[in-house]
Parts: C-alpha cells; structure tokens; sequence
C-alpha cells in the first residue's frame, strides 16, 4: 500500500506525512498511539517512541527506515532537510489545525498542502478490501452473529435494555473480539424509535419491539450487524413495518454490484418504503463502508457520488422510524463482486418473536 502512495505523490508532492493511528496501522500493519509515517516517492520512514520501538522493528516490513522519537519535530527535522522535502501532503480530515500550526513551526521551509487529495487517495485504497481483510471481517462478523444468538436466549420481559447491551458486549469480549467495533445499541418499545439511541433502565415488556446494533473487532477489523425482534406478540402495524424494512432493505441488496452509483442503491430501498407511506420517517443513509474503522468510504446515501467497486465492504441497513411508538433497522453487511456481493451476514432476518 504504501507503494501506491509513493506513486501518488509523483508529480503532485515531495512527501506526505500520515499521523493518523487508522492510517499508520493500514499503512504498516502496525497499531501505536504515537506513530508517525513519513512518506517520499523514493523512501518511508516510520517514527514511534520507546514504548513501541522494539515492536515496531520487528513488525513492519514495508518502511525503509524505523526511527524512535522522543521530539517528533527534533527528530523529522533532519529527515526532511537529508531528503530535501519542500512540500509535504497532510491528511486534512484527520489533522487537527494545532498539529498543522506545530508542523509549519518545526518546517518553515516546507510548504503543507491541506486539500483532500491525500485523505481521498487513502480513503480509495481502504475501501477495496484484500482477501486477507474480507477474512478479518468476516471473521469479526461471526463473533457478533454467535453473540446475537446467546442473547436471543437472555431477553425476556424484565431484563432492562442496558443488560441485554451488557450481555452482547460480554459475550463478544469473552469470545473472540479484541474490542467492541461502537458502543452497543439496544433499545425497546417506543425508544426503539430513536436509531442511535442509549440503552437505559427501561424493562423489556411484552409486544416491544426490541432493535440491537453491535459488531466486534478482529485484528483491527470492524463488523456491523443489526437486528429487530419482538417479545410475546406484534401487532399488524408492527409486522407491517417489519416487513416493508426487510424488502427494502432486499431491494438495496438487489442492486448491489460493482460500477453501481451508491446512491441508486439507496434510491431503491427509500423508493420502496416511499411506496408504502413510510418514507419521512427513513432520515439516514441506506448503508457505509466497514473496515478499519466503522463508518468509512464509500456512504450509501441519496448525496453520494461514489460508484461502488469490487472489494467494498457497505452495510445495508434501512429503518423505518415511528415517534412515540417504535422502529425497526435490519442490518447485514456484504462484500461487493464484480456480480453481485456477498454476504457476511448468516443471522435470520424474517421477523423473529421471543
């Protein structure tokens, strides 16, 4: 990867410098709180503190140099004078504008470019997955699905919202995951209304609706899965609603190939709940880019311009949103082929009640 943007930089820059963790880590392969990734056309150096030194050294293999730090600008200095660097790329949507005012400091002969190109580049690699990716996230995904089973067996009328989050974490944490891809969402009855609401106190009763939106990390890699059950009984507005998510959500999926605009893709799911009266209460996006990182490119959404390609990793995730009363998201994720996709995502989505 860092051979791409060695390519990159020809013509456009003499160095980029990367500072953010999820970029240093797609970079090297190597995760650090204090990293640093100084790259030329010709030469990369990779800088940390002693904390990481010896691991870093043994680690990555695509740097040419690895140095420790104990002043990152002390340090870089000489680097930037022996290489002759007069102007260097930044990562715009990741650099703070104190870290940039340091820099320019530090390197008063160097010239900083501060437009996207170099967020934009990253970004395009990130989002066409290797296998040996697809394969951390796949194996992330069935941590969550193993946890989603348990917990079927945990709810109950009584059990509050927060213990059913506990559960889910607890078990994806005893099973496999390195951490947690967010923070759990489980909410029922009318908070189930509010997509990124807080699991709370509130008891599970008969007839809510109870949505769950969690994932677990694999080796740095993100999984992301929801899904919608009942407890006791539904009511016909309930299995309505249910079930115009599903095949909206099954409409976006149809559509779903490589050289697909992303937002024909959630055009084809917000057409579909349109049709049936729902459409002012489907506010966000049909679905987004998984990877190192949750939510990365490309987005699903009515604004997007992006055009999907082979090796994206999007969630498909529309909702049906009633105030008051309650919601419904069903979530899989999926891999996009040259034909089609295919899904991580095993858990039954037919309306399951408890």
């Amino acid at each position: 990867m860092i051979n791409q943007i060695k390519n990159f930089l020809k013509g456009r820059a003499d160095s980029a410098l990367i500072i953010s963790k999820e970029n240093v880590k797609y970079l090297t392969s190597f995760s650090s709180s204090n990293g640093y990734l100084l790259i030329t056309p010709e030469k990369s150096v990779f800088l940390t503190d002693s904390r990481y030194i010896e691991a870093a050294e043994k680690t990555i293999k695509t740097c040419d140099e690895i140095c420790e730090i104990k002043s990152v600008e002390k340090t870089l200095s000489p680097i930037v004078k022996k290489l002759k660097i007069r102007t260097m790329a930044v990562e715009q949507s990741r650099m703070t504008l104190s870290q940039l005012e340091s820099f320019k400091k530090s390197f008063s002969e160097v010239s900083f470019l501060t437009n996207s190109l170099l967020d934009d580049e990253i970004d395009l690699l990130r989002s066409v997955k290797t296998k040996e990716e697809s394969e951390k996230i796949e194996k992330a995904q069935r941590i969550a699905e193993k946890a989603f089973l348990h917990v079927l067996g945990f709810i109950k009328p009584g059990v509050t919202e927060k213990e059913i989050a506990l559960e889910l974490d607890y078990y994806m944490l005893r099973n496999g995951a390195e951490a947690l891809s967010f923070e759990t969402i489980a909410v029922s009855g009318k908070n189930s209304s509010m997509p990124h609401g807080v699991p709370g106190e509130k008891k599970i009763e008969k007839g809510d609706f109870i949505t769950m939106d969690f994932g677990a990390v694999f080796e740095g890699y993100h999984s992301d899965m929801t899904r919608t059950v009942a407890v006791g009984e539904v009511s016909d507005k309930q299995a309505e609603v249910y079930n115009i998510v599903l095949e909206a959500q099954k409409a976006g999926l149809e559509k779903i190939r490589a050289g697909v605009p992303c937002n024909l893709i959630d055009k084809a799911a917000r057409d579909l709940i349109s049709s049936k009266g729902y459409g002012e209460f489907f506010g966000h996006g049909y679905g987004h880019g998984v990877g190192i990182e949750i939510h990365e490119y490309p987005r699903l959404s009515p604004f997007s311009q992006a055009v999907l390609k082979e090796g994206n990793v999007v969630t498909a995730e529309p909702g049906i949103y009633l105030p008051g009363e309650f919601g419904v998201r069903i979530e899989d994720m999926v891999i996009v082929t040259e034909n089609g996709y295919y899904n991580y995502t095993k858990s039954d989505k037919e309306l399951i009640i408890l």
